[in-house]
């Protein structure tokens, strides 16, 4: 009859002679095969952010930023349909223009006239306010086109003026909803509850808090961009507007002190002044306070 150790000798060697003998490509190859079956599992796979749950996580921040991105696209569209060349400067009186402007000599002021109340624009509007101060010098012409080119550029300029705002307010509102937000985060952060790690507490509010940064930043842009593009195209239509004028006004040298135009668009003598006196005419006379002459009766001579 063996005895127990015998037996338990027996036992180990025959556990010994099952065991598998494992080399070190085997371990290599279940080492590459951890990180594949970990990339084919989606389950711990971090999601995708949703923007629409961003939105609504910026708080209040996002309501004036949400009106300024309105008003931006309201402009960008209002002013692109309203400064078209057609519209400013339409074709048709242009070539009109151009075509009287050839022959400054015979250049026809009444005729200029009814074209640009034909063609209702901008441009027309100052070369009538030009054509009104027919008669009167050169210099006094052209600074009445130029006058009127700069008030009608600041008319079409104002609504530009508030893209331009919004280019510069829209960050700060954004920076301020973001400087809230890690208050806010750092606030919570100090008083835990068990369940949480401060890190987690602290990631998840500052970025929160970021969104409001990015949306003022997704409207200031491209607010930059088309108040730049907008501004810039004002500048080159009324240029073209004010070579186009100077280039009428020398045709009105003609009619300076001879005739002007009235509000119908014909053109009028203007009213001659009295001649000047010579220096041999007698001095007129002044009538005295009742009515006689005040001066006195020739005296006649003794023989």
């Amino acid at each position: 009859m063996p005895s127990p150790i015998s037996a338990a000798y027996a036992q180990d060697t025959e556990a010994a002679q099952n065991i598998e003998i494992v080399d070190a490509a085997d371990i290599e190859d279940v080492m590459n095969e951890a990180p594949m079956s970990a990339i084919g599992d989606g389950s711990d796979a971090p999601s995708g952010i949703d923007l629409l749950s961003l939105i609504t996580r910026g708080g209040w921040f996002m309501a004036p930023i949400g009106l300024m991105s309105m008003l931006v696209v309201t402009l960008a569209i209002e002013r692109t349909l309203s400064l078209r060349t057609n519209k400013i400067m339409p074709r048709a009186l242009m070539e009109e223009l151009s075509d009287l402007a050839i022959s400054q000599d015979h250049f026809p002021p009444s005729t200029a006239w009814e074209v640009c109340h034909e063609h209702r624009s901008p441009a027309a509007r100052v070369i009538v306010s030009m054509l009104m101060r027919t008669g009167q010098p050169l210099g006094e012409i052209e600074r009445t086109g130029s006058e009127t080119i700069q008030r009608e550029a600041d008319r079409y300029a104002a609504p530009v003026r508030w893209l331009t705002l919004a280019a510069a307010a829209t960050p700060l509102m954004g920076l301020l909803g973001t400087v809230w937000g890690m208050i806010v985060a750092f606030h919570e952060s100090s008083t835990l509850t068990a369940d949480r790690s401060r890190s987690e507490q602290l990631s998840e509010g500052i970025y929160t808090a970021l969104v409001t940064t990015l949306a003022g930043l997704v409207v200031a842009i491209p607010a930059a961009i088309f108040a730049q593009y907008l501004e810039n195209r004002i500048t080159k239509l009324f240029h073209r507007i004010e070579e186009l004028a100077f280039g009428i006004a020398p045709g009105l040298t003609k009619f300076v002190g001879r005739s002007k135009l009235d509000n119908e668009g014909q053109l009028r003598p203007m009213e001659a002044s009295p001649p000047p006196l010579s220096p041999n005419a007698p001095p007129l006379e002044k009538p005295h306070a009742n009515g006689v002459s005040a001066t006195p009766p020739p005296v006649a001579s003794s023989t």
